[in-house]
């Protein structure tokens, strides 16, 4: 029984017709049955009345709940107030049925369209005791099922429906079952015959009636990445999951499909291009490839005429509106006006026709229609030739089934690939006219000897199954020239080959082939190609010494070999070979054209005889030593690429070749380069990232017969050596358009400028100081990079000259400032994106240093390669996401997952058909481990990485998932039968293996990302996030070198871009740099009640004058102060920094402290022992020398001194600053104040080191220079902790805070006037009267810096004295 739209009716014949299944239905028959909701009970009691007057009832009351209301279905299956509308709603009565268990509850509700998505929030899924009844088993849950007419990812307005056997189509119920109710206990509750599933807005399929859709929803979630099973049973309650997967209780169809699959209607009809024929009323019908026109009354029994259309016309009829002729090809031609009612009718038939016309042969193409069987008028259309049924779900035994299709009589080719068959259709055996036949992606397991009555096959596709033999039968299809088996389970190659005499190559990559038996290829003397790609080759077998003189192209890429010997190969033309693990390498020369063996661990490459065919050879990424010999001999070879090995020299034989067009050298150890003598032809040459110093003088010149060496040179790459200048001989390389020869070292600019063609100079990060300039630049000049040159300044009148390049990249000069900020946070970052020579920007980046009320950050990358969509979609979702799932989890491995598991369902249809990479990374205070204060969480999917700088080294903290750097993703997506191109990407569209979005390529593609955490230390300095195409250029050491010293994260941030299109980048590239300060600043310390500044707000800002910045980014923070429970109250107002002064009394101040046990943060554990001493604090003072902040000589304030009534407040910066020779310096010993100078203050600083029974009080006076902050991270990992602000705590003295002020305070007129502390824990009162004791104290100690250091036993305590009123 169902309620449909507003109006209720009681519907008795549909109880009486399927009072089985209903009673299957109602899954708690007796009272309080198993599984049973708990308010099922509660209102069976309202099932009173005749039904006409509770449907009355049901519907009125359903009419003043409003649209919010869900109305349950079936007394047992009542929901609550929330849910369907007022309680005690009349139900209708209850059937007899037995008690079943695992039976649905079903409710309803009818949606209205809003925007692009549709779905019911949270609160009005179903009410409480739904949610309940939930909550007693993970293996209960939800499905939506949509009506027919939701034919995409959105619900559409839905309309209220009549007392009919079917609901409206448009309804939206919610049917709540167990994972162990089939579908057919649904289809029996509904009313229907069949429930459909719908993939990813794509293809709907057929539910069998045993198979269980929560089941389908929860296996569906699980294989996405979701673990746990009551997250999962949440998951799939949720409403958009509609866009991934959904249920339908009737196939939807589009309108446009159903258009391209058949067009019928009743119309006036007219026989003949003349008018002797009367309009007559008559069913049409165009499918296929005819148009047929019959009598309305007897349209399947009487004459039917059909009108052949491919290579015949379509006209409009101009006396008559809305008609078009159609006309059949050839002598005979006959012709039929139609005449239709609309203009949108008129114009559907059109478009149509139009396309069947044109046609030359006759070709239907019905791919990705999701249907089960032909048309039935599809078969009328005998003309056929060519049928492509791709990814549909065609059955065998239907009427317009797989059995059928013997029908087509002149069928010659047919796709049947993608239709999860499972079995081998045995009837297409008897299409004996089939030609090319492609069953690929079917799951066939085995193939029927019947295939080899297809005599007449010349092509055969049987791709991605699960095939391990072929039928001898097989054998007989003589014609067959194609044969496809790759990515099946075959162990060796079959034996069927040898037969098939048409075959010239053996297709098998992502096969299971351990072993390349070179003996079975020999007896195949028609094979001229092999395809052994992305199989598990291991090992080679040769049987006899027999050489093969047949076989001319050999792919063995992605597989594991580690020797390879093919000299027997003699007529060997083409060899790829990448990335495997080969040492040694043998091929025979004699025909040798081409070979590809980048990525392997070669260290001899052994070709014999000479190869004086061959063409390219790329030998990159090895281990190779030397250029091998053969390849100096080597008469026609145009493109050599040795880069990345470890090559010391290149051959004069090399240079001196007068074939080669294009020569890789980079990223090798070359430290010079041979001198020329003769003229050769080299276009391009690449000598980036070697350790050239100079470059011959000649290299340029003269040749011998007065042409240039380099004349015909057009491209010249110098980048990352130590090339001080660039010979003037340059200038005679008319046809150089392109100079790379930035990082090095050079001061002259080179005499380039007046080369005609030049179009792109890259000099930047050299030492160029000046650019002479010619006369007239050239027309050509587009892109001119002088960035990083750091002493070169340009003139106006040299910019104007420049005025009319293009691209033109000089760095930003700062603007002169009295006074420098400098902010101690724990982080701060800057981006940088460039879209290269493409029109739009695919990357994004997700930035939020306060995340979470400030107590941590965020930062993202995200590249979406083509499309642009969905990284703006996850910029402005996935931080929201990350918020959520932390609230609901304190594991950063299941939070993080959720995360990008929500963002991508979140994603809606946008990521039906698109995808992006994605980096997350989340820094927040560590519980976890006390070592640390925080720790930072990587999350990636895709090709984005993040890379930590710790102590200077580069730290990877993502994992690519491509099929090239990730077997154990390639052989997952291989298992799954997969189609890997020979591009390396999935299905042809993508070379991720795991990304966010692209819903369509499930199973192969997930969204479960790869987790890392690391707890963040001092020696951790900065963090790099980027996109495939800054890696794919940047290795992680250079990348980290690179942006180490510089200041700005910006700064650092654009320069990784720039590098990246130095090297030729010219793809979108995106770069995050956030600089790291973690340290001491991270101290959350609470103090009898006082809170020292922790993660959830930033420490103090500080103001130096004219302070120099460091130019390393600091791996750490600022030290805050150390406490001990054993403090004096005068000793806890020093170290914090708090203002003392004769109004405040010990009494008060003890007072204002809450009594309550102290909070110890990972920096500063609770001391097991009280061994820290009492000792006055040298840094507080008090004044009450005047009351307005004003000496009696000044007429103005000072500088640095804030007057708040009736007292002074001098604030003093005391950050630390560790002089980089203080570990050097003598031991010091304590002595009495001494005098000290005026000058002599103004050029020292003093540090604060808190006593304890080890170290005793003493203040450390050091000079400037001393004090500069420490550049190398070796250094600061060696003597200590390094700070935010460029100070070093030394690692026995972690405990023991040393603070050392980076500029001491200046003297004006009898004050110290020092930078502005926005916190009063950093602010001193410095009474006027205690000036001359600070300074004398401080050159005492100054004194002291060469006296040894007493020992323990004899030092004594100096009487405490507090000049406070406390």
């Amino acid at each position: 029984m169902r309620l449909g739209g507003a109006q209720a009716t009681w519907r008795p014949q549909l109880r009486k017709s399927s009072g089985a299944a209903e009673g299957r239905v109602r899954h708690g028959c007796g009272r309080g049955g198993a599984g049973e909701p708990p308010e099922g009970r509660s209102r069976r009691a309202a099932g009173a009345g005749p039904p006409a007057a509770r449907a009355r009832r049901r519907g009125s009351a359903r009419r003043r709940a409003g649209p919010a209301s869900l109305c349950s279905l079936g007394r047992r299956w009542g929901g609550g107030a929330g849910a369907c509308g007022p309680a005690g709603a009349p139900e209708p009565p209850e059937a007899p049925a037995s008690r079943r268990p695992g039976g649905i509850r079903v409710l309803k509700r009818n949606m209205k369209r809003n925007g692009s998505r549709n779905c019911l929030n949270r609160r009005s899924r179903f009410g409480s005791r739904e949610r309940d009844w939930l909550r007693e088993d993970v293996k209960r849950g939800c499905v939506y099922l949509y009506g027919a007419d939701s034919t995409t990812a959105t619900t559409t307005t839905t309309t209220s429906s009549s007392s009919s056997s079917s609901s409206s189509s448009s309804d939206l119920h919610l049917v709540l079952c167990t994972v162990e109710t089939p579908a057919s206990e649904i289809c029996a509750g509904e009313g229907r015959e069949s429930l459909y599933l719908q993939l990813h807005g794509d293809l709907v399929r057929r539910l069998e009636p045993t198979e269980r859709p929560l089941q389908i929803v929860y296996d569906y979630l699980s294989r996405l990445g979701f673990d746990d099973l009551v997250r999962i049973q949440e998951e799939a309650t949720n409403p958009d999951l509609g866009c991934m997967i959904r249920f339908y209780g009737e196939k939807p169809c589009h309108m446009d499909h159903l258009d391209r699959i058949l067009l019928s209607g009743i119309y006036n009809v007219r026989k003949g291009k003349t008018q002797l024929h009367k309009w007559a009323e008559r069913l049409v019908v165009l499918c296929g490839t005819c148009l047929i026109v019959s009598s309305v009354k007897d349209c399947q029994t009487g004459k039917m005429h059909i009108l052949p259309l491919v290579g015949g016309k379509i006209e409009e009829v101009k006396r008559r509106q809305y008609s078009l002729a159609f006309s059949s090809a050839g002598a005979q031609a006959q012709t039929y006006h139609v005449s239709f009612e609309t203009l949108a009718e008129y114009q559907r038939w059109q478009r149509q026709a139009s396309k069947v016309v044109s046609q030359r042969i006759s070709t239907v193409d019905l791919s990705c229609y999701s249907l089960e069987e032909v048309p039935e008028h599809l078969f009328y259309s005998q003309d056929i030739t060519y049928l492509n049924l791709r990814h549909n779900f065609m059955q065998l035994e239907r009427p317009g089934g797989l059995d059928t299709l013997y029908k087509f009589s002149q069928l010659k080719g047919l796709n049947l690939s993608h239709n999860k068959l499972g079995l081998f259709p045995i009837l297409l055996c008897e299409i004996s006219t089939l030609t090319e036949l492609n069953l690929s992606c079917n799951g066939f397991r085995d193939l029927p000897s019947q295939i080899g009555n297809l005599l007449n096959l010349q092509t055969l596709c049987l791709d991605g199954n699960f095939l391990t033999t072929l039928p001898e039968e097989l054998g007989n299809l003589q014609q067959l020239s194609s044969l496809g088996i790759s990515f099946n389970n075959f162990s060796q190659i079959p034996e069927v080959y040898e037969k098939l005499t048409m075959l010239d190559k053996v297709v098998m990559a992502g096969n299971c082939l351990e072993v390349l038996n070179l003996g079975v290829l020999n007896r195949m003397n028609h094979i001229k190609h092999v395809d052994l790609r992305m199989n598990h080759l291991k090992t080679m077998v040769i049987e006899n010494l027999e050489g093969n003189k047949h076989i001319t192209h050999v792919d063995l890429r992605d597989n594991r070999l580690t020797d390879l010997d093919l000299s027997s190969l003699c007529s060997l033309e083409q060899l790829h070979c990448e990335r495997n693990q080969l040492r040694e390498l043998t091929l025979s020369g004699f025909s040798l054209r081409t070979l590809y063996a980048s990525s392997n661990r070669l260290t001899a490459v052994n070709v014999y005889p000479v190869p004086s065919l061959l063409t390219s050879l790329d030998l990159s990424r090895n281990l190779l030593e030397c250029v091998p010999d053969w390849a100096c001999e080597a008469k026609k070879i145009e493109v050599l690429d040795v880069s990345y090995n470890l090559l010391t020299e290149v051959p004069i034989r090399i240079l001196s070749s007068l074939s080669l067009r294009k020569l890789m050298l980079g990223h090798n150890h070359v430290q010079n380069l041979p001198t020329l003598v003769e003229h050769i032809p080299l276009e391009v040459l690449d000598l980036q990232h070697n350790a050239l110093t100079r470059l011959p003088d000649t290299l340029f010149s003269k040749a011998l017969n007065k042409l240039n060496k380099l004349e015909q040179l057009e491209e010249l790459n110098l980048s990352g050596n130590k090339l001080k200048t660039i010979p003037t001989t340059i200038a005679n390389c008319k046809r150089l358009h392109t100079l790379v020869a930035h990082s090095n070292n050079i001061s002259i600019f080179p005499e380039i400028l007046q080369l005609p063609q030049i179009q792109f100079v890259d000099l930047s990060c050299n030492d160029l100081t000046e650019i002479l300039i010619p006369e007239a630049l050239p027309a050509t000049l587009q892109d001119l990079d002088l960035t990083g040159n750091t002493n070169l300044v340009l003139e106006h009148k040299t910019l104007d000259i420049f005025s009319h390049i293009t691209t033109l990249k000089i760095d930003q000069k700062p603007l002169p400032t009295t006074d420098s900020t400098v902010t101690s946070t724990f982080w701060s970052h800057g981006l940088a994106e460039m879209a290269g020579q493409r029109n739009k920007l695919c990357v994004s980046a997700l930035a939020m240093d306060n995340f979470a009320e400030g107590v941590g950050a965020v930062y993202g990358m995200f590249d979406g390669d083509r499309n642009e969509e969905l990284p703006r979609l996850l910029q402005c979702t996935m931080a929201d996401v990350l918020l959520e799932e932390v609230q609901q989890s304190t594991n950063d491995t299941v939070f993080m997952a959720n995360t990008f598991l929500v963002s991508h369902r979140k994603l809606g249809m946008a990521g039906q058909k698109l995808g992006s990479s994605a980096l997350l990374c989340y820094i927040r205070p560590d519980t976890a481990d006390p070592a640390s204060s925080f720790s930072l969480t990587v999350a990636n999917v895709g090709t984005c990485q993040a890379v930590l700088c710790r102590g200077g080294k580069p730290v990877p903290l993502s994992k690519v998932f491509s099929l090239v750097q990730d077997p154990e993703e390639a052989q997952r997506v291989k298992d799954q039968k997969a189609i890997i191109t020979e591009d390396n990407k999935v299905n042809g569209v993508t070379c991720c293996t795991r990304m966010l979005g692209c819903t369509y390529l499930y199973p192969w593609i997930l969204p479960k990302p790869h987790i890392s955490s690391t707890p963040l230390t001092i020696q951790d300095e900065l963090l790099i996030l980027g996109n495939k195409a800054l890696w794919e250029h940047l290795s992680y050491t250079e990348a980290v070198n690179a942006v180490r010293h510089v200041q700005d994260p910006l700064a650092a941030a654009k320069k990784l871009c720039t590098l990246a299109q130095s090297y030729g980048c010219q793809d979108n590239v995106g770069a995050m740099v956030v600089y790291l300060n973690i340290g001491e600043e991270g101290c959350t310390c609470e103090m009898n009640g006082l809170t020292l500044p922790g993660p959830v707000g930033f420490a103090s800002t500080t103001s130096i004058k004219d302070a120099p910045k460091p130019a390393t980014p600091s791996s750490s923070s600022g030290i805050a102060s150390e406490f001990s429970s054993e403090m004096s109250t005068s000793e806890v107002s020093s170290e914090v920094g708090s203002t003392a002064s004769d109004e405040h009394n010990a009494g008060g101040l003890d007072t204002a402290l809450l009594p309550r046990p102290e909070r110890r943060c990972s920096l500063h554990p609770t001391p097991t022992s009280g061994l820290f001493q009492r000792q006055p604090s040298c840094a507080t003072f008090s004044s009450n020398q005047s009351d307005n902040g004003l000496d009696s000589d000044d007429d103005q304030p000072v500088e640095g001194v804030i007057t708040n009534g009736s007292k002074v407040e001098v604030e003093v910066d005391i950050h630390c600053c560790r002089g980089r020779d203080l570990e050097n310096s003598p031991p010091l010993r304590e002595s009495s104040p001494t005098p000290c100078s005026e000058e002599h203050a103004r050029g020292s600083c003093f540090g604060i080191r808190r006593q304890n029974s080890v170290n005793s009080g003493i203040v450390l006076p050091m000079s400037k220079d001393r004090m500069e902050l420490q550049k190398s991270p070796s250094t600061s990992c060696l003597y200590g902790k390094k700070l935010s602000n460029g100070s070093i705590v030394p690692l026995e003295d972690s405990l023991n805070l040393i603070e050392v002020a980076t500029e001491v305070p200046k003297r004006k007129t009898g004050y110290f006037a020092a930078p502005t502390q926005m916190e009063p824990e950093d602010q001193f009162v410095v009474p006027r009267d205690l000036e001359e004791e600070v300074k004398e104290q401080m050159k005492q100690h100054q004194d002291s810096r060469l006296e040894p250091e007493p020992h323990e036993e004899d030092r004594t305590e100096p009487p405490e004295e507090f000049d406070t009123a406390l």
